[in-house]
């Protein structure tokens, strides 16, 4: 058994916790013998959590180690809800970006390019897997390319790295048509054939942007979603009124199929558009009709939506790095603190309470949208989370601590 002793946790309370194996056992008051465990869920305050105690008592001889965490917080695993593992460049050479700012031409050269360059799937995923893990990321939502070109060899190779890394990380597998799914002939058959082959989710990006064609391709994806009984994750990076068109469409589909929910819009960028009365309306219905929203709030998009905006209409918003080193981006390191802070920044947040708030949309959130068992820090579940040398969650966020140690179902994976 390992006991961690003086962890400060995100409401601020000094806690021991005591795990065994890959279950936490205890979480008891600091510095008191013999207390009570404090049987705290994510999201409970200080009432709840005084009322949650239950006896339980060890010695202190019976510790297989000990670890003193004076001068750190203890947070819950951090999860990433919309990154693209197949992509990334983490450990190659730098790629020079010459690109106009002009979607179609992304997607294009990544197309084009990306074998040449030498960007494997399956050894790019580990790189990000591995990095992600020593950051103390526990779930990750990865995109997957299907196009023509490459078919389902990217699925492949992401579908066997996520084999590899099973018992350490939970990963879901979107199959994402990036190039468009109508508008290249034979990628919705591609599409059918990566869901049956093990693709957790359906995918789509801009149906009226891209496959120019708004209301058959929200239709599309919600067809292959209806045949294979999967959630749907879609791109919607459209701006403005096209954006909110879109939006309006994709609310009206799941409703229609039932599928409240199980739908999750990432991006979102029409609802940053400053214009009076075009977002409000937009994200009551996002929540009536429980679509989730995934924001990696990067600097160098003008519009993102507002994070607390969402969470306060009762839409569940989540973080992720989306692009993390790749053909599209130089910027991303993978750490969903720094993601935390980059969110924050983008939002103009700087109370330590709103700090938090995006803190938790990096992690409790997303443990959420992707309905982890055992997820927290309390006793019975899982024995992952996170050390950071911090004095409180708002600092962990606001300057991402790179001092930490991590434990993965009870096994240390950094210090």
């Amino acid at each position: 058994m390992l006991k961690i002793t003086n962890a400060k946790t995100i409401d601020g309370r000094m806690i021991d916790l005591v795990t065994d194996k890959d279950k936490i056992i205890s979480v008891t008051k600091s510095s008191e013998k013999n207390n009570d465990i404090l049987g705290k869920q994510p999201g409970m305050n200080a009432h709840d959590y005084d009322d949650a105690k239950i006896a339980y008592h060890i010695h202190d001889s019976v510790y297989d180690r000990q670890i003193d965490a004076a001068g750190y917080m203890i947070l819950p695993p951090f999860v990433d809800t919309h990154t693209h593992l197949d992509k990334t460049a983490v450990g190659m050479d730098w790629i020079v970006n010459a690109l106009p700012p002009y979607l179609p031409a992304w997607v294009e050269n990544e197309r084009s390019h990306r074998d040449e360059i030498g960007i494997d799937p399956y050894r790019q995923a580990c790189r990000l897997i591995e990095r992600d893990l020593s950051y103390g990321t526990i779930a990750i939502r990865s995109h997957v390319d299907i196009d023509l070109e490459h078919g389902l060899r990217l699925l492949d190779g992401v579908m066997k790295a996520r084999e590899d890394y099973k018992d350490k990380v939970h990963i879901e597998l979107v199959a994402f048509p990036q190039s468009g799914l109508l508008v290249r002939l034979g990628t919705y058959e591609l599409m059918s054939e990566a869901l049956s082959m093990g693709a957790d989710l359906v995918g789509g990006i801009d149906p009226a942007n891209v496959d120019r064609d708004p209301k058959g391709g929200v239709d599309a994806i919600f067809r292959l979603a209806e045949k294979y009984d999967k959630p749907v994750d879609i791109h919607l990076h459209e701006p403005g009124h096209l954006g909110a068109f879109t939006m309006s469409l994709i609310i009206e589909r799941t409703k229609a199929a039932g599928m409240e929910g199980r739908v999750t819009i990432s991006h979102a960028f029409c609802l940053g558009y400053p214009e009076a009365g075009l977002a409000e309306p937009l994200i009551e219905k996002l929540a009536d009709a429980k679509i989730a929203v995934t924001t990696g709030s990067q600097a160098y998009i003008k519009y993102v939506p507002s994070v607390l905006q969402l969470e306060d209409a009762g839409v569940l918003i989540c973080g992720g790095n989306d692009n993390v080193r790749d053909m599209w981006s130089p910027y991303g390191t993978g750490d969903m603190l720094e993601r935390a802070m980059l969110i924050s920044m983008k939002n103009g947040l700087r109370r330590d309470d709103l700090l938090v708030r995006v803190l938790r949309m990096c992690s409790d959130n997303g443990a959420r949208l992707l309905h982890l068992q055992d997820y927290g820090i309390a006793p019975g579940r899982d024995a992952s989370f996170v050390l950071v040398r911090a004095q409180t969650a708002a600092e962990c966020v606001a300057q991402a601590p790179k001092e930490r140690i991590v434990f993965n179902h009870g096994k240390i994976m950094s210090v």
